[in-house]
């Protein structure tokens, strides 16, 4: 007996608890993460945790950042306007410091 559609979409987006998972780091990086447990008084298995957390969240918010400046970017009509979000729009892709690169 399958379960119905409905059934499998809901039983897919409901949220896992937690879900045991190995991972193998390399050594530098096992270091620090030793390093931030210990100064924020947790298990390395949490700290972990906190720090990739961190990161997706870090991920999420550039994707949404680039999206915001490329729209921004093709609405404008206003040349002046038009530069500065093609500038916000380069340092959304290539970091904050390359608007001011001479080169573009």
């Amino acid at each position: 007996m399958t379960m119905s559609s409905r059934t499998r979409a809901i039983a897919r987006s409901a949220p896992a608890k937690s879900l045991r998972q190995s991972v193998t780091i390399p050594a530098p990086l096992a270091m620090e993460v030793r390093r931030v447990a210990k100064q924020r008084h947790l298990t390395m298995s949490r700290a972990l945790v906190s720090l990739v957390e961190r990161g997706v969240c870090a991920e999420r918010e550039a994707k949404e950042n680039l999206e915001a400046a490329y729209q921004r970017f093709m609405k404008e009509q206003e040349p002046v306007r038009k530069e500065e979000a093609g500038k916000d729009l380069i340092r959304a892709i290539f970091g904050k410091d390359a608007a001011e690169d001479p080169i573009l």
